[in-house]
């Protein structure tokens, strides 16, 4: 193949318990790891190939040794601005370094080099130590481990030694189209474009195309249905602006922000009145219009989820009229609307959350109170996908009291879902459960005590996790119930592999939390509904400031606020939010600096 030649020098590398092909270009010759074996942890080295002033060295801690064992080659005269294929083969007391199918050079080692190296427990680097001391400079073309074998006799003789192939890809391997006399265009390279202005379409075509925005100046690459992050500017929140006033079909207890491939992003309102019944607005011109009407019985809440190239809306109704039933709806692309998919019996269903385990699809319902006996006390419901009747099918119940929200979450390999129990029939202060994941089924792993629990928001940041709920009102049998009480924000801890409490915030009868992010910095916007006389209240903004938890940055007027929703389009940062006692919900953009 037609390479160019590098700025100095390339290699290529193999030991006998390992082939190390790695063509590469030697920028300094001081300290320069073309590969390290790290033990994680104590930033041990275990093995460590080494370029220095114009020598190459093999580095190696013997499991009998107290130390590191040196071996050093000489003179190996890298730096002249070519390719070059290395083959350093190790076996026992020997090492034996080949340059482009020359003469071998072989070494004697102080120690046998051992017969099997241990990695467990430690980190693989190409091309560095772990630092950003030693980091290589150069180019490395091929780096191939071959073991128990020389791979000397695969690669020589060659016609062209220092630019002989042990295992590269086809991609790398085609000849550079030269289409200019600057530089050589490989075919990889040719395929990808930069398109700068408003947000081009982003499907199949397009897959691996970049976009800069010029005016977030951020880049983003296609990954067939969606513009991903590649490169943003930080952004720091400066202040909060009025922006679309959205009077909705009745009063709007949800509000469900999600995209389409293809078709862009809407938002499902779940609203009070039956008729016309809750409304799909579409994001259109800058704000949102809408879209579709869909019957419903006094929603609650909707879901959206996906199974395949599948789009679902599912609907929590919780009107107490028998049968009591809730609906799927699947978007169908050909009339492009969502249409009545399957249905479910649920009783005053609250909400829905959609989840994935082991490649299994998921959907669980919060019932609030069975219409016939009012008793809050009944099983809320997991579903399971039958991919062969391409319908949900009951799969597992679990006891709830006045279900009002489930939230699933991972914590590593573990999967979780946890319920926001609000009413047992004579108190609001009960256990919330969190259930894990354990032999196919969901079993209860920690009780927490919850005041009119009515939502939990799961978040992470920096290998910590958090749970945070949502108490909306403290029933009392002597005086009025309180709504001005705490809602708390709960933290794991991996020793006691318990959620503790980190953190508790006034509210008043508070039903949502949400958290968002802005460039490094976290927030949490918390739905504050009444106080006991006003609906009329300011919704809270809180942000992330360490050691002092969450502090309270922005006040929102709101009114009857019962949910909020963080969303980003091309023209910012948004957060929407929803009233129970008004059809006013609003659309506030969040202007950074």
């Amino acid at each position: 193949p037609n390479y160019p030649e590098p700025a100095l020098g390339s290699i290529t590398c193999r030991p006998i318990w390992s082939s190390l092909t790695c063509p590469l270009s030697v920028l300094s010759q001081t300290n320069e790891y073309i590969l390290s074996v790290v033990k994680e942890g104590s930033d041990s080295l275990l093995l460590g190939l080494r370029i220095s002033e114009n020598r190459l060295h093999l580095l190696t801690k013997p499991p009998e040794a107290g130390g590191w064992s040196r071996i050093t080659f000489r003179d190996v005269g890298l730096d002249d601005n070519r390719w070059h294929t290395v083959v350093l083969a190790v076996s026992g007391h020997y090492a034996t370094l080949t340059i482009d199918c020359g003469l071998p050079l072989e070494l004697k080692l102080v120690w046998s080099f051992p017969g099997t190296l241990s990695t467990q427990g430690s980190w693989f680097f190409v091309g560095s130590r772990g630092h950003w001391r030693g980091r290589f400079t150069g180019l490395l073309r091929q780096l191939v481990l071959l073991p128990g074998s020389d791979a000397t006799p695969r690669l020589c003789p060659n016609f062209d030694p220092g630019l002989t192939e042990l295992s590269i890809p086809p991609v790398l391997k085609s000849t550079p189209l030269q289409l200019d006399l600057l530089r050589p265009l490989y075919p990889y390279e040719a395929e990808t474009r930069i398109t700068m202005g408003t947000c081009p379409p982003c499907s199949a075509p397009e897959t691996g195309q970049l976009w800069f925005n010029a005016e977030r100046r951020s880049l983003f690459m296609c990954d067939g249905t969606t513009w991903r992050t590649l490169l943003q500017n930080q952004k720091r929140l400066d202040y909060v602006e009025d922006y679309q006033d959205l009077y909705t079909c009745s009063e709007t207890f949800d509000v469900e922000i999600f995209s389409i491939p293809s078709e862009g992003l809407f938002m499902a309102a779940a609203n009070r009145a039956s008729r016309p019944g809750s409304g799909i607005y579409r994001w259109r011109n800058e704000s949102f219009h809408l879209y579709q009407n869909i019957s419903t019985q006094e929603a609650r809440g909707w879901k959206h989820f996906t199974i395949g190239d599948k789009v679902f809306l599912v609907v929590a109704d919780a009107g107490e009229v028998e049968p009591e039933l809730s609906v799927i709806y699947q978007w169908n692309r050909r009339r492009r609307r969502f249409l009545r998919y399957q249905i479910l019996e649920t009783h005053a269903a609250q909400d829905w959350e959609a989840f994935q385990i082991h490649n299994h699809s998921f959907l669980v319902v919060a019932n609030h109170r069975r219409a016939r006996d009012s008793n809050h006390n009944i099983p809320s419901v997991v579903y399971r996908w039958n991919s062969d009747s391409q319908l949900f099918e009951v799969y597992q119940t679990l006891s709830t009291s006045g279900a009002y929200d489930w939230e699933f979450f991972t914590v590593g390999p573990y999967h979780f879902l946890v319920v926001a129990n609000t009413f047992d029939g004579h108190t609001t202060t009960i256990s919330s459960t969190i259930y894990l994941w354990l032999d196919s089924r969901f079993q209860t792993f920690q009780n927490i005590t919850t005041v009119g629990a009515t939502d939990w928001e799961m978040f992470q940041f920096d290998g910590r996790f958090f749970l945070a709920v949502a108490n909306s009102q403290q029933l009392s049998r002597r005086g009025p119930s309180l709504y001005s009480i705490n809602s708390t924000v709960y933290e794991l801890n991996t020793f006691t592999q318990t959620f503790v409490r980190f953190q508790d915030i006034l509210t008043h009868s508070a039903v949502d939390w949400e958290f968002f992010t802005l460039g490094d910095e976290k927030f949490l916007v918390v739905a504050n509904s009444h106080d006991g006389s006003s609906y009329s209240l300011n919704s809270i903004v809180y942000r992330w400031q360490g050691y002092e938890g969450f502090v309270p940055v922005h006040s929102l007027p709101t009114f009857g606020c019962r949910d909020w929703e963080h969303f980003s389009t091309d023209q910012g940062s948004f957060l929407i939010y929803s009233s129970a006692t008004s059809r006013l919900s609003k659309v506030f953009r969040l202007r950074t600096y």
